[in-house]
């Protein structure tokens, strides 16, 4: 990251920072990154990192749990190759020059919405733990044996654990994630993933 993005970003967060302590709020705003990779197979190999903006609203908050509901716009950059050239049936029209098309190593960019809802478990005043599920439209913009071209869906189930310090909260997120269109395209095999992500995120408060 360049030193002009750093300095962009340590000055949102700088004047965020100033307007949480004029506010009290059940929101919540951040950024992450993350990466990770298909599960082990021999039909193909696909691996992924991406950008998440977060913003989080507190539906509730009771003496041992507090529920979230959170918006994550997201794009991802995959990187995927068929392994398996039989993966593609002779059935398929043009299927030896979809084997040698699918075989080429290629770049994958996704952009989704995630939709999640969250229960946090807070230990003591500065540790919480938590179990998010989201499910997201997405639009794909490079065709493989496994799916088609266009809209799908993203599908996670996380587990992740936060620090506090002052109004900022850190958050280790390890994941896992399923993409497919739901039979909408010719191809819906989809592809799943491993993931572990990396956040910061700001509480408004008094």
């Amino acid at each position: 990251m360049s030193r002009k993005r750093i300095f962009t970003v340590v000055l949102l967060f700088a004047v965020l920072n100033i307007n949480a302590q004029q506010k009290s709020s059940d929101f919540r705003i951040g950024m992450s990154y993350g990466f990770g990779s298909e599960f082990n197979n021999t039909d193909y190999t696909f691996t992924n990192h991406f950008y998440k903006a977060q913003l989080y609203y507190r539906l509730k908050k009771t003496r041992n749990f507090e529920y979230d509901i959170l918006v994550q716009p997201e794009i991802n950059f995959g990187k995927h190759q068929l392994l398996n050239l039989y993966f593609v049936k002779p059935e398929t029209p043009n299927f030896e020059e979809k084997r040698v098309e699918y075989m080429q190593l290629k770049n994958v960019h996704e952009y989704v919405l995630n939709l999640g809802f969250m229960v946090r478990k807070p230990i003591g005043k500065i540790f919480s733990c938590y179990v998010l599920g989201s499910i997201g439209p997405m639009i794909t913009d490079t065709e493989t044996e496994r799916m088609s071209k266009g809209f799908a869906f993203a599908d996670v189930l996380a587990v992740g654990f936060t620090a506090a310090y002052d109004q900022f909260q850190i958050d280790i997120r390890p994941s896992l994630r399923h993409v497919s269109n739901a039979g909408l395209g010719s191809s819906n095999a989809g592809y799943n993933t491993k993931n572990v992500e990396f956040g910061i995120s700001i509480n408004y408060k008094k």
